[in-house]
């Protein structure tokens, strides 16, 4: 599989496109405003302690008080790796857990013997905790007592105990391998090492030397906790271009594009002290057109959001994000097939779970996901589209779990949340709609001006008024009911006049008092 990354920086934003077979698969913004905190580390000073959810509230210093759940204090069973590291760039305390609501009692999503929250911690108690959640919604950013440091090749978190290595590295005399290497090298008692599956090829100086950095950086964390004052910020996650350097790019990626000379320079800097093989599949991108523009990605931005995602033989998907879970549903459209239905069908679902995944992906959509297949009655097919589907996944870096075909036809899954969806990081709510995604049709706009005109004439205060209506309204009113205000006259006893305001909202109308101009949508106003 052809892989690539584009990065595209500027003062004011760094944009990370990452494609597979030329397709768009992962976007990653990081703009000075709205600065990422997973994998930052903190002191932290406790706020509150809540038995009867086990979890704590702690200060550090963001807008709302961190969560941190008791499973976050202590170390994972899982004897290779801890955390899976390669899920959220590097950082091993961020997979504990799918990331549903992240908020909740139950947001560890481990069944191991947990220590009361209550004897571990008392308020105002200081503790040194990272970022593994971004605040998301109302919820604050969640933290995790299992401090981790990601480096090029591995991963250390002074907590643990054990050495393991990446399951992504499959070979099992390459795993002994490795793992006998870091045992051998890592200072005794200084706490547990994840293997990364970069590091396949890796040698003892190159070991040895991110050893040493990792745990040197870990004692100057140490010696400024002890001296700081909560809450305090204790290590900054490095940038988002040398986290992708660091996590992603590889021998398996055959292409590394940069359009800004600083950024290059940075990227070459960092892979002659790691991988000096590397450079070369580093290019400064300098033509005269945008990167991003050359290989269509702002096409394909522009789009990111909408609701219908076509897929290639006419059939699509529907995607719909809600507060408590996102839909998805897949419809055959155009698609008619050839043959049978069953086998028309089948088609559509398997292009359907392809794009589901990749959508996932470039959305960043994370918590619960029910997927709507179209309905097939053969056990076999609905096996190979969830085989698809998972197959898919699997390229994922966020971890993911679909479960099989429920008894209405759905598929459920679940995918790894560390922050908010590009849909809520880049877009807002709609001021017209509230965030519905609907507005009133003009029709039901005219009906609620008119039980609100009837209550103005009803109370006899006002004689004269103008109404104020979207031109879209007003055209309606024109063409569907020509006698509207003559008849409302009548029965109010009121003087009426209809204006078209094209600053008004589709679903908005005012009613101003003649000859003053007073606004009194407000005092009149119904439902």
């Amino acid at each position: 599989m052809k892989r690539e990354i584009l990065i595209s920086g500027g003062p004011r934003e760094t944009r990370v496109a990452i494609l597979e077979d030329d397709r768009l698969v992962e976007l990653l913004v990081d703009r000075p405003d709205t600065r990422r905190m997973v994998g930052d580390i903190y002191l932290g000073r406790v706020d509150a302690v809540l038995p009867g959810i086990q979890a704590a509230f702690l200060d550090i210093g963001a807008e709302k008080s961190a969560f941190l759940h008791a499973s976050d204090l202590i170390e994972s069973e899982d004897e290779d790796e801890p955390g899976e590291p390669e899920d959220e760039n590097g950082n091993g305390g961020a997979a504990r857990g799918t990331g549903g609501g992240g908020g909740g009692a139950g947001g560890g999503g481990s069944r191991r013997r947990l220590p009361n929250i209550a004897d571990e911690l008392k308020k105002g108690q200081t503790k040194v905790v990272q970022v593994v959640k971004e605040p998301i919604g109302s919820k604050g950013p969640r933290v995790t007592a299992q401090v981790s440091l990601a480096g090029r090749f591995l991963v250390y978190m002074p907590f643990a105990t054990k050495v393991g290595v990446s399951r992504k590295i499959e070979n099992r005399e390459q795993r002994a391998k490795l793992r006998e290497m870091v045992t051998k090298l890592v200072p005794k008692d200084s706490g547990g090492w994840i293997i990364r599956t970069v590091a396949e090829d890796l040698t003892e100086d190159s070991c040895r030397r991110e050893i040493e950095q990792l745990h040197g950086l870990w004692k100057k964390i140490k010696r400024k906790s002890g001296s700081a004052r909560a809450p305090a910020l204790l290590q900054r996650e490095t940038s988002l271009t040398r986290g992708i350097i660091r996590d992603l790019f590889s021998d398996k990626v055959d292409s590394l594009l940069v359009d800004s000379k600083m950024l290059y320079n940075e990227v070459v800097q960092y892979l002659s002290q790691v991988d000096r093989e590397l450079i070369a599949r580093v290019k400064l991108h300098d033509a005269e057109a945008p990167l991003f523009d050359e290989y269509d990605i702002e096409a394909e931005i522009r789009t990111l959001f909408n609701a219908r995602v076509d897929l290639p033989t006419g059939g699509y998907v529907v995607i719909q994000p809600t507060e408590a879970l996102t839909s998805i549903d897949v419809n055959t459209g155009r698609y008619t097939g050839k043959k049978d239905p069953e086998s028309t069908i089948l088609k559509t679902n398997i292009e359907a779970a392809r794009e589901v995944a990749r959508q996932l992906r470039l959305r960043d959509i994370g918590g619960i996901i029910v997927v709507d297949f179209i309905d097939m009655e053969s056990r076999g097919n609905r096996d190979k589209v969830l085989q698809e589907l998972r197959a898919h996944l699997g390229r994922d870096r966020a971890r993911t779990k679909a479960f099989a075909v429920s008894e209405l036809g759905l598929i459920e899954m679940t995918r790894q949340r560390v922050r908010p969806s590009l849909w809520h990081s880049m877009t807002a709510e709609c001021p017209t709609c509230q965030g519905t995604g609907r507005v009133f049709r003009p029709e039901v706009v005219v009906r609620r001006m008119e039980r609100s005109l009837k209550r103005a004439g009803a109370e006899h205060k006002e004689h004269q008024l103008a109404v104020r209506l979207h031109p879209e309204v007003a055209l309606y009113l024109v063409e569907q009911e020509p006698n509207f205000l003559r008849q409302l006259e009548k029965q109010t006893g009121l003087e009426l006049e209809v204006r078209d305001d094209p600053m008004m909202r589709l679903d908005e109308f005012r009613m101003m008092a003649k000859p003053a101009g007073r606004d009194v949508t407000e005092q009149y106003a119904v439902a």
